[in-house]
């Protein structure tokens, strides 16, 4: 893969390490997957179950359940809330879970009793599930990359606080542009 100085580069993926996470670029239920394109994570319901499990387990609030996600995959997998929100919506709508304020300005979802029997009714899909993050925490674990992955956090923030600024030049832009390219080039050839 060659990088021009000029061209954009924002359609290269970078594989498993350099991937986004959280659904800045493609889908938020899909991931890099070192070369071979994207696969899903969950396939259409499936978030719910994973949902409506944790919720089972315990009383969450979205951040939390995204949070727990990420745990539970070692950080491999992490939902934007962009997916999380709506898809608490929707089991909320389906009579699933409940939403209790517990004060301080959090609201808590609580499984409900129809919740409880979908989810009884769908064990071993979720079981699958839950094995199938497993697996992903434990593929994460093999193979961290965690330098990588701070210099590429370190990377995006300087990206994100640098082009937040007003008026960004088109000089300081192929600047950057070119910085990047020379960075992608010289990792190419290591």
């Amino acid at each position: 893969m060659r990088f021009s100085h000029h061209g954009h580069c924002g359609h290269h993926h970078f594989g498993r390490f350099g991937r986004f996470r959280g659904g800045e670029f493609g889908a938020p239920w899909e991931m890099e997957t070192g070369g071979r394109g994207r696969r899903r994570v969950f396939d259409s319901g499936e978030l719910r179950l994973v949902l409506l499990k944790l919720i089972s387990d315990q009383p969450r609030h979205g951040y939390d359940l995204i949070r727990s996600i990420e745990e539970l995959t070692g950080g491999e997998y992490s939902p934007s809330p962009g997916i999380v929100y709506p898809t608490l919506t929707l089991l909320q709508e389906m009579g699933h879970i409940r939403e209790d304020d517990t004060g301080g300005g959090r609201k808590t979802f609580a499984i409900t009793q129809d919740g409880a029997v979908f989810l009884a009714q769908n064990k071993t899909v979720v079981e699958a599930l839950f094995e199938r993050l497993a697996a992903l925490g434990i593929e994460r674990a093999r193979t961290d990359r965690m330098p990588i992955r701070r210099a590429m956090g370190n990377l995006r923030t300087v990206l994100i606080h640098r082009l937040g600024r007003e008026q960004v030049s088109a000089e300081t832009l192929h600047q950057i542009t070119a910085i990047l390219d020379d960075a992608a080039q010289r990792i190419e050839r290591l």
